[in-house]
């Protein structure tokens, strides 16, 4: 006798919620941990400046670059099978992280954990929005901000008293142990789902928009040491803009996109996805910068520099929530450009101190840099997935979790670039140094390896060279500001006529687009 198979029930949806809170906590303590462990890193392993910054950026290569595949994939094969291929895949990476005996390893296994995290991420979301309807979905993807605001917060003090006490090994046993209850979890009560209409995976498409942002990583991780105007560096480039203008060709012939080219049109999709860059450089690239300087520069212990990021990240314990909760009076695109107009002020303010590590002077402006950022962090996922159909949620959520973390892979590594740039305008003017030897002390002080530079520079005062790197990222904070204030301006334009509705993800997607039109 043929049974239907029963409605899932509300405590399913629940665990199911558990299950992608918990993936989803396991992603910024992938991020956080490694920047606070790079010097320990880099004293056990060795590696020069380019092979340690791939420490970081491989997750965020991998992760960026997978997020719209991996949403394909889901709504093919099914949410709940590709989330638990996602989720083990970061767990036995994180055991492996746990185990390497070598960078090479350390930054292989690294690119395999982003991987694993992007099809747990993309899929995971996708599962939420099968579950989950109108106000009770707006508090799910809110709960996953306050997940990652939990892991952002408390992940930086705990890796680093873990660091401090029992290796940096610890943190990658960490993030895995994490994975590995998610993975149970999933397995218990998510119920799977698909997109009836998915056509498959666009490998063509992936693997150039792959290809591109690779490229365009290596080529701006390696500019700083080589120069922007080194044949390497130039190539690199190059073939990154010949593989993004062959993925958009792909895109544009391709019966089922993996990237609907034609929703670009809308200044409502924009504004989206404007809003999901906005955080790498405003917040994000600070979870990797500020350890290295408080580390490596400043001197500070793993876990002291853990609690000054507790200050930065700590507001996103409570603040998504809250977003949510006024959207009851407020729109999203007034909460969201609002949010990024305070970090932008915070980002000012912090520029004001050459010492960040001095709490009592720099709390107030870490404390408003997390509490701007909060506010669009509570919104973003939600608007994300409300601008398609809810059978397409799988891809709505690849593109905007592409463009985010996409955007944090490159602005690391752009922003690193910068650093180095600006380290080495300061270091010509207190050295007669040639200029290849300048560039390849300001890649290692751009990771906050003072030491380093000062056996690069020899004659160089240990004052003036604490002064030169205090006042390069000075000033790359005020640039970082000011990038900040334009994306909360085009965040206030284009998102303008979102309304509550939208804010909570119960519009339909095409009415929505046409109306923004």
């Amino acid at each position: 006798m043929h049974l239907s198979k029963p409605a899932p029930s509300q405590g399913a949806n629940l665990l199911t919620l558990a299950a992608v809170c918990l993936a989803a906590l396991a992603m910024p303590l992938s991020f956080t941990g490694p920047a606070l462990a790079l010097t320990a890193i880099g004293r056990e392993l060795g590696g020069d400046a380019l092979a340690l910054t791939w420490v970081t950026n491989a997750f965020m290569l991998t992760f960026g670059g997978s997020l719209m595949a991996a949403g394909a994939l889901a709504d093919q094969y099914g949410r709940k099978r590709v989330f638990l291929l996602g989720v083990g895949l970061f767990f036995l990476s994180s055991l492996g992280l746990s185990l390497a005996g070598s960078l090479l390893w350390l930054d292989l296994l690294r690119a395999a954990q982003g991987l694993g995290a992007a099809l747990s991420f993309a899929s995971g979301l996708a599962a939420l929005a099968q579950s989950f309807a109108g106000a009770a979905r707006t508090r799910a993807f809110s709960l996953i901000g306050t997940t990652f605001g939990i892991g952002l917060a408390f992940g930086p003090l705990l890796c680093g008293y873990l660091i401090q006490a029992l290796g940096w090994r610890a943190i990658f046993v960490l993030a895995g142990a994490v994975g590995l209850l998610a993975l149970g979890l999933a397995a218990y009560c998510m119920r799977e789902s698909r997109d009836p209409q998915a056509a498959g995976l666009d490998w063509p498409g992936a693997l150039s928009f792959t290809l591109a942002l690779s490229l365009l990583t290596y080529g701006a991780l390696a500019a700083p040491e080589l120069g922007w105007s080194s044949p390497r560096v130039i190539a690199l480039l190059l073939g990154s803009v010949a593989a993004f203008w062959l993925f958009v060709a792909l895109e544009r012939r391709a019966a089922r996109p993996m990237l609907d080219l034609s929703l670009f049109r809308y200044p409502r999709f924009v504004g989206v996805q404007c809003l999901a860059a906005a955080p790498a450089y405003a917040f994000v690239v600070l979870l990797v910068l500020l350890p290295l300087r408080l580390v490596g520069a400043e001197g500070v212990s793993e876990a002291e520099a853990g609690r000054v990021m507790l200050a930065l990240s700590a507001p996103m314990l409570a603040l998504p929530l809250c977003a949510a909760w006024l959207t009851r009076w407020l729109s999203a695109a007034t909460l969201s450009a609002g949010g990024l107009l305070l970090c932008a002020a915070g980002l000012w303010w912090l520029s004001r101190y050459p010492q960040v590590s001095a709490l009592q002077q720099t709390l107030w402006p870490l404390l408003l840099i997390g509490v701007g950022i909060s506010l669009p962090w509570g919104l973003m996922d939600g608007l994300a997935v409300s601008v398609v159909p809810k059978e397409r949620a799988g891809m709505a959520a690849g593109i905007f979790s592409t463009t985010r973390v996409a955007g944090e892979g490159i602005a690391l590594a752009l922003v690193g670039a910068l650093l180095a740039a600006l380290l080495q305008q300061r270091l010509a003017l207190i050295s007669a140094a040639a200029p290849q030897a300048l560039a390849t002390a300001a890649s290692q002080g751009a990771l906050g390896k003072l030491a380093a530079v000062g056996e690069l520079l020899p004659g160089l005062a240990p004052e003036a060279l604490s002064q030169a790197y205090a006042a390069a990222f000075q000033r790359l904070l005020t640039v970082l500001s000011g990038l900040t204030v334009a994306s909360a301006l085009v965040v206030a334009l284009f998102l303008r006529d979102v309304g509550q509705e939208q804010a909570e993800g119960t519009a339909a997607a095409d009415p929505a687009l046409e109306s923004s039109g």
